[in-house]
């Protein structure tokens, strides 16, 4: 009889689980897209973002249409979990939920859910912990190994997001354009990007996606990180993310706190500078819940 269990456990779980499974971990900047056949990674793809808040319904779907269809080819998935910066509203979980379903055209479930499970489930699997998102925007969470428990609203760019690329380059265009950098750097960056002080205005207060065009000015600030009002400027900002959001959470010192997001990673040595000085426990730090998420589903 155990044996029989065991292999309508087995029957059962072949049945659940999609032949086809299409993995999306999407931000501001970029999607990273993994087909999965019977829970093995057979295709990884990589589209520009996708974010219900900052983008209408044909906008993805001409994303979609131009820049995932031709990388699928022929194949089209059984089902769909896409997870999404932008995507905690019903509105724009159903907007998102509607442009895949209209080009994917999968059989079974699309599944929609915000981009701070996805680092929970990439970073934490089912044991409880902190995760956090610092890309071109910033978030956390306290996961109990299964959902989401509490979160510490990350404001956006303009109110929060600490830590982030969006973050990071307002800081250093205000501290650039505010003449609080060495008269040299200001020369340089300014080259360095081919900007003038009045094309980032129009960037920033005109043009659309401003969270886009600051976080690609962040790298900047890792190419001179061995310049001091740099490496301060940075080491402030991760400092501020971790006692504006890290340190509200419940009892916060008994998890280990993992980081995910291109700006965790690429500055990963000041971020555990940052954590240290103030006793926070680090966890994994990576550029991407993907291997964690392939790992999740897989399961």
């Amino acid at each position: 009889m155990p044996h029989l269990t065991a292999h309508l456990d087995r029957m059962k779980d072949r049945i659940c689980t999609p032949h086809l499974l299409l993995l999306a971990d999407s931000g501001s900047t970029k999607t990273d897209w993994c087909l999965l056949e019977d829970g093995r990674p057979v295709r990884e793809m990589q589209t520009k973002g996708i974010n219900p808040v900052y983008q209408q319904e044909e906008d993805i779907v001409n994303e979609l249409v131009v820049s995932l269809l031709p990388q699928l080819g022929e194949e089209r998935p059984d089902a769909i979990c896409f997870y999404g910066a932008g995507c905690a509203l019903p509105d724009c979980v159903e907007v998102v939920r509607r442009a895949l379903s209209s080009q994917l055209q999968p059989k079974g479930k699309v599944e929609v859910c915000t981009d701070m499970l996805a680092a929970a489930r990439g970073l934490c699997g089912h044991r409880a912990g902190i995760a956090c998102i610092l890309g071109t925007g910033s978030n956390s969470c306290l996961y109990d190994g299964e959902k989401l428990v509490e979160n510490v609203s990350p404001l956006g760019f303009i109110l929060g997001d600490e830590g982030s690329g969006a973050c990071l380059g307002k800081l250093l265009v205000g501290d650039i354009l505010k003449n609080q950098t060495p008269s040299e750097w200001k020369e340089k960056f300014l080259q360095q990007y081919r900007l003038t002080p009045a094309d980032i205005i129009e960037r920033v207060y005109r043009r659309p996606f401003p969270n886009r065009f600051l976080a690609s000015l962040s790298p900047f600030l890792a190419e001179h990180l061995h310049e001091p009002c740099f490496h301060r400027l940075v080491l402030n900002s991760f400092r501020a993310f971790l006692q504006r959001n890290v340190m509200q959470y419940t009892d916060y010192s008994r998890y280990e706190v993992s980081f995910t997001g291109s700006v965790a990673w690429h500055y990963r040595e000041v971020l555990r500078q940052a954590a240290d000085e103030l006793g926070i426990r680090l966890g994994l730090i990576t550029s991407t819940p993907m291997k964690g998420l392939v790992a999740y589903h897989s399961r």
